[in-house]
């Protein structure tokens, strides 16, 4: 499977368990998948192909039309759709694998300091930290003000596909992120630092904790610019620049 298939399956996996943790309406299609959510989480498309045919443009357009509040993301990674039409507005992001690599291969150097530790964010208490971290610091607006399990809801724990992983500097929470396994590859989501701490090698720290928790599958992330400076460095290329409209 081609790193562009290979990247959008993983994030279709993504898509999948937040709506099923939420209760949200999950609509799968051979051309995309959506989730119709909250007022507060909005509508979200992932196209799945080049190719949509007309039966799944129709869904697609009905989707974002009915959509609440006028939220809406719709990731179009294959250059198949133009939502001008519908009222939305592209932007343009790096879509980032790193092929299979050895343990302990990461790019770059791992900070090393002892004030920093990455642990795996498995219990209850441990996974609404890392929810909050990312609200607050990615940060996800539509989620604010935060309500615990609202973005990440405690049932998405018992999930094999899911992890989460917590970074704290000096013993505070300083950042986090999101991984979705499958037998293939793994991606990273939200990987995020609070602002007091940035600038302080947490990204780096936690992205290496995340790497070595992958060792032997590619890994795939959308980056955001601030951050793509640092995948650059670990021995991520960009496959493709996915289009988001909103």
């Amino acid at each position: 499977m081609s790193p562009l298939l290979l990247a959008n399956r993983n994030a279709a996996a993504l898509w999948t368990a937040l709506a099923q943790a939420r209760g949200n309406e999950l609509v799968q299609r051979p051309g995309f998948v959506g989730v119709r959510g909250s007022e507060r989480g909005g509508t979200r498309i992932l196209l799945l192909g080049p190719d949509p045919d007309e039966g799944d443009l129709a869904a697609l357009t009905e989707l974002v039309r009915s959509r609440r509040d006028g939220k809406v993301v719709v990731e179009d990674q294959f250059g198949a759709v133009d939502m001008g039409d519908l009222g939305l507005t592209p932007r343009r992001l790096p879509v980032m694998i790193r092929d299979t690599a050895p343990p302990g291969s990461a790019g770059g150097t791992s900070p090393s300091s002892s004030a920093m530790e990455v642990v795996r964010a498995d219990s209850p208490d441990l996974l609404e930290t890392v929810e909050r971290v990312v609200a607050h610091g990615f940060p996800l607006s539509g989620f604010l003000p935060w309500h615990p399990g609202e973005v990440f809801p405690r049932t998405m724990l018992e999930r094999r596909d899911v992890e989460f992983f917590l970074i704290t500097r000096d013993g505070v929470p300083a950042g986090a992120c999101m991984v979705i396994l499958d037998s293939a590859v793994g991606g990273v989501y939200w990987v995020t630092t609070l602002p007091e701490h940035r600038s302080r090698g947490v990204g780096r720290a936690l992205m290496h904790a995340v790497l070595e928790r992958l060792s032997g599958l590619p890994v795939t992330l959308t980056a955001a610019t601030a951050g793509k400076p640092l995948y650059d460095s670990l021995g991520f290329d960009v496959i493709t620049q996915a289009t988001w409209w909103s």
